[in-house]
């Protein structure tokens, strides 16, 4: 029989930060300096030895001995003495305060005493301080992933590794690498490439805190998992972290906070949208001219299948912008009336731009009936005689996408540009592949059935508006 004392101790279990005096709490310096005893890995006792007062037991174990630090710190505490167990960070934190509190059941269970009091100290963290260092990365929702198998299998690892790369965490990376395990932070790059952009920013930092300490910022795609170890930590940008003057720095929200001066709500609300879509794309590391229609064309229709189905020639929005900044291009035709007025006024009145649509036009219907042909054919041949070098976009009539065809073919017209949109069932998808036979005429296609009017005049309004594109400021003329 166990013969316990009649005043139960307790144990104070304390974070003692990354590795610095300076990063200690006054709570657990206080709780150090009172300790009658100190339980921790032999590693951390250089930092809080000057805290501790004469006489207290000072035990240290080697790595990879929590529980045997579990169990030294109940069986004095069993004695009466106020018994501080450290951890390096936050005690909670990969540390040994849950260890501590699992033992304690399974001794209640077992029949020692319950009432040995407990208490948590809570730490600055190695995650926390690398991001002081690093500038200011967790400024949104962060994500921690310990890589060490030790206790966890890595098939559950993995899965939490994906599950913080689709959510677009900033992710801190604990235990990242040892000399046994070398090949799992080559596999989270991986993991993460699949989601993010190789421009995404990551900083890690070694030896937080103390006298070996060094610091370095790069990007997802250039990271070198061969230049960290086991005492380095890792933090990962969302797709709205950014890297400026050496510095990391994550937003408090999805929207660039230096670019909220002056906008008006509607602007506001699509720089968020459009935010919220690249941090959702596959594959959002593709050049501007084809990512700011892409992001047009997923804020119109809510369908990120644009990214297989929008087929554009190469640089067309930047050469069909280029001829409206030139003067060449200051006529737009639609194929119907939906289409037009779905192009933006306030684009059109700042850069001079008319648009014209014939479907109502008595001449059209008279064309129309004396050929045989739908009404949207003889569109395109009326607007052929006034404007046969306009950008043509048609979001509804594959036959007048043919019609483009015929016209090009005989010389009738030369468009600055063509957008094809139509949508349906019946030679929608023909006429796209008509269109492509086109050459010199820069083309944006919507491939396979989809499209309709609203999605044709988003795209033309990506070309009108291709000089906020590089700054991510769409709406300026809503």
């Amino acid at each position: 029989m166990c013969i316990f004392a009649a005043e139960m101790g307790k144990i104070i279990v304390a974070g003692i930060g990354p590795g610095s005096k300076e990063d200690i709490t006054p709570a657990v310096l206080e709780a150090v300096q009172e300790a009658d005893a100190i339980v921790g890995y032999k590693y951390y006792f250089q930092f809080i030895e000057t805290y501790v007062k004469e006489g207290c037991e000072c035990i240290d174990t080697g790595m990879k001995k929590e529980r045997e630090r579990a169990e030294q710190a109940f069986m004095l505490a069993e004695q009466g003495k106020t018994v501080v167990v450290i951890s390096s960070g936050d005690a909670g934190l990969y540390g040994m305060a849950p260890l501590i509190y699992k033992m304690k059941r399974e001794r209640a269970v077992s029949g020692f005493p319950a009432d040995i009091e407990v208490v948590t100290l809570p730490g600055i963290s190695a995650f926390q301080k690398a991001a002081s260092l690093l500038g200011a990365p967790i400024g949104h929702d962060v994500c921690l992933i310990s890589l060490s198998d030790l206790m966890t299998p890595w098939n559950v690892i993995e899965r939490r590794i994906k599950a913080a790369a689709v959510g677009d965490f900033v992710t801190a990376v604990y235990n990242p690498k040892s000399h046994g395990r070398y090949w799992q932070l080559y596999r989270l790059q991986e993991l993460f490439l699949q989601e993010r952009s190789a421009d995404t920013p990551v900083g890690y930092v070694r030896q937080a805190g103390r006298e070996e300490q060094e610091v370095k910022v790069t990007t997802l795609g250039a990271f070198d998992p061969e230049d960290v170890d086991m005492f380095t930590v890792i933090l990962i940008g969302n797709s709205q972290s950014y890297i400026a003057d050496g510095k990391m720095i994550t937003p408090r929200g999805y929207y660039r906070e230096d670019n909220r001066e002056g906008e008006k709500p509607g602007q506001s609300i699509m720089i968020q949208s459009f935010s919220t879509i690249l941090s959702e794309m596959r594959h959002p590391d593709v050049p501007t001219w084809r990512l700011w229609p892409l992001l047009h064309a997923i804020h119109t229709t809510v369908d990120f299948s644009m990214e297989r189905c929008l087929w554009m020639d190469e640089r067309a929005t930047e050469i069909l912008y280029n001829k409206v900044v030139d003067g060449s291009l200051k006529h737009i035709v639609t194929d119907v009336t939906m289409a037009a007025s779905g192009i933006r006024k306030g684009a059109l009145e700042r850069l001079g731009i008319q648009v014209h649509c014939y479907i109502n036009d008595p001449k059209t219907k008279q064309i129309a009936d004396e050929q045989g042909i739908t009404r949207s054919q003889a569109c395109m041949q009326q607007a052929a005689k006034e404007f046969p070098e306009a950008l043509y976009v048609v979001g509804n009539a594959p036959t007048a996408l043919f019609e483009i065809c015929d016209l090009v073919r005989k010389g009738k017209m030369h468009p600055a540009g063509i957008i094809a949109a139509p949508v349906g069932f019946v030679h929608v998808c023909e006429s796209k592949h008509a269109i492509k036979t086109l050459k010199q005429i820069p083309k944006i296609i919507v491939e396979g059935r989809k499209g309709g009017s609203n999605l044709a005049a988003t795209l033309c309004n990506a070309i009108l508006t291709y000089d906020d594109a590089a700054q991510l400021k769409p709406g300026r003329d809503l």
